[in-house]
């Protein structure tokens, strides 16, 4: 074959169609669910085949012997993927006679047809042939779908109204830690209400005519309100923007999502949700530190800390939380972390209980600060530990910092 040549693309419209694939080994194995998808009537021929295809007997045909040319009677489209240079030439000559395209797995200089490395997002398909390269193919296929689902290429100039709300939970604070659905939100909206905590660098990347509104809150500073960000939220919604709503963590977890929610809902505004990593579970793991551990734990609970034990309106039995044997994960609870564990000690729980306080989990000032839960305010005040943060408590912190405890 001509080094310079370069192949026509083209999609095949494969569904009620004949395709042969002969071979039924790992390449096979990559390649038949491409074409059961695309709805194509699949004959695998090979004496045997992996256990994944021989799983697929319900939805191919296996013909358990060596390959024979008149197997591409009727055919559409042909794979010669075997291990022997010598079947893999017999079918593409097979192929060849009959005017059937086919892809050879070991040479395809020898081929009528290549396969790219393909990709789908929303739609739309993607196909990279880079000269027999295949690495820096499925390279440049996942560098455009990745593109595609983050929301970084994207037809901006086409892209049809859909007005509402998407609540956008951002994770823990590292804008790496979001997940593919919440990014591609982000650079679809026309407007972004964006949180304190939620992860400001992703703010940077949002195009240029994004609106962007602050309703941030302070510990003890000024802050929005809750009645302010639901007003905001569906207003401009109403507007007929799409509008997202950014929250760091999750949107359920202490986070007052479905307040919006039900806001959205009153005003006729649709609305969708789009979950973020909670940071009860991952600040500790990223951390190193698991909630939960077998044999240690069978349990963990996570508990609002911004009310401390004894407050009128609080509606945490820390009575009961002292009583339990598992992890308990207090969030929002720097301030009341003295009070939680002088309640959590009046009601039983041992002193030496070990503690780790995560500080500004999965930025790049993270620290983790070591106590017991009967130092644990005074080691706050020394380490000067300041929100956010979160807080373990259980012997799984002893499983992380066996040295310590």
């Amino acid at each position: 074959m001509d080094e310079n040549l370069m192949p026509y693309p083209v999609g095949l419209m494969l569904h009620g169609r004949r395709v042969v694939v002969v071979g039924g080994g790992q390449v096979a194995q990559r390649r038949i669910p491409t074409l059961i998808a695309a709805g194509a009537r699949v004959l695998v021929v090979a004496p045997d085949v992996t256990p994944a295809i021989e799983g697929l007997g319900a939805e191919i045909t296996w013909e358990q012997r060596v390959f024979e040319p008149g197997d591409l009677d009727g055919a559409w489209y042909a794979m010669a993927a075997t291990d022997s240079a010598a079947v893999n030439e017999a079918v593409v000559v097979a192929a060849e006679e009959r005017r059937i395209f086919c892809v050879r797995s070991d040479d395809a200089t020898h081929a009528s047809a290549w396969t790219p490395a393909v990709g789908r997002h929303d739609g739309v398909t993607v196909a990279v042939l880079s000269n027999r390269e295949p690495l820096r193919s499925a390279a440049l296929r996942d560098a455009v779908v990745e593109g595609m689902r983050e929301g970084r290429i994207a037809a901006r100039a086409t892209r049809v109204p859909n007005p509402g709300v998407t609540l956008v939970g951002g994770g823990p604070g590292n804008p790496e830690l979001i997940t593919v659905a919440g990014r591609k939100a982000l650079m679809e909206a026309e407007v972004v209400v964006a949180d304190r905590l939620a992860p400001r660098e992703l703010l940077a990347e949002l195009p240029a005519d994004v609106e962007v509104i602050d309703v941030a809150k302070l510990p003890r500073g000024r802050s929005a309100s809750q009645e302010f960000i639901n007003q905001v939220i569906v207003e401009k919604a109403l507007e007929g923007k799409r509008v997202a709503r950014f929250k760091g963590g999750d949107n359920f977890v202490f986070g007052r999502g479905y307040e919006e929610i039900i806001a959205c809902r009153e005003a006729g505004v649709p609305v969708t949700v789009i979950p973020g990593l909670t940071s009860p579970v991952t600040v500790p793991g990223l951390a190193g530190i698991p909630v939960t551990h077998r044999g240690v734990t069978h349990e963990f609970t996570v508990i609002s800390g911004h009310l401390p034990p004894g407050h009128p309106e609080s509606l945490t039995d820390w009575a009961a939380a002292a009583r339990m044997r598992g992890t308990l994960v207090l969030m929002m609870a720097v301030e009341n972390a003295p009070a939680i564990a002088a309640a959590l000690l009046e009601g039983g729980r041992e002193a030496s209980t070990p503690v780790a306080v995560v500080c500004d989990g999965s930025m790049p000032t993270e620290r983790t600060v070591l106590a017991t839960l009967g130092t644990v305010a005074s080691v706050l005040e020394a380490e000067a530990v300041r929100p956010p943060a979160i807080i373990v408590i259980g012997e799984v912190v002893r499983v992380a910092h066996p040295d310590r405890f």
